[in-house]
């Protein structure tokens, strides 16, 4: 049987956001943070690892209760690729993985399971299951850790898996709705996430 984790990326500095860390901005009543590790929880993938870093104390109190991994990657300003490896470190033996952000509040469990089910009825030879609306590629996506294993130990600086799927040709792609495009990143993006939602 295929096995599929998540992990949760959630040690960003977020200095784009402003003063207020990024990952507890509020959506819906909830910090952004909690919003992603919910819908990650709510889908069929297991374990779901969250990693913490920059405000780490502060996001790890935002996600209490949550049946979460938590891993802190004590290296996160080297960029998200050290996020991605902490986690991946973290993970059980896994044939492939959700790569989730926690500043895109709307995505939903019902989509990273797509990604799953993509993945088990035949993509399971893919490198990757990545959702796309109108053309543009977002996220989350799942990676095959079998096809792409020592390439994600090779990844440095803030880059995740995107580059290692550029030009690939064994990339599975589902359509989604608009939200897969939208992380938050300012104020600006938080407002534009809360008039879609």
């Amino acid at each position: 049987m295929t096995r599929v984790g998540t992990i949760l990326l959630a040690a960003g500095r977020g200095t784009r956001f402003g003063e207020q860390p990024k990952m507890l901005a509020e959506f819906g009543g909830r910090p952004l943070v909690r919003c992603a590790a919910e819908a990650a929880l709510a889908a069929r993938p297991r374990p779901v690892v969250a990693v913490l870093g920059a405000h780490a104390d502060a996001v790890e109190a935002a996600l209490v209760g949550l049946d979460l991994t938590r891993v802190r990657n004590e290296a996160y300003s080297e960029g998200l690729s050290s996020s991605l490896k902490a986690g991946l470190a973290a993970l059980p033996p896994c044939d492939a993985v959700i790569v989730m952000l926690g500043d895109m509040p709307l995505i939903g469990a019902a989509l990273i399971d797509r990604l799953t089910d993509a993945f088990e009825s035949g993509g399971s030879t893919a490198a990757a299951v990545v959702p796309v609306h109108q053309g543009t590629r977002g996220n989350p996506v799942l990676l095959s850790l079998q096809v792409l294993a020592g390439e994600l130990s090779s990844l440095r600086g803030d880059r995740g898996a995107g580059p290692l799927l550029a030009g690939r040709t064994d990339i599975v792609e589902i359509e989604a709705e608009p939200g897969i495009t939208l992380d938050i990143d300012t104020p600006e993006a938080l407002s534009a996430a809360r008039n879609l939602a």
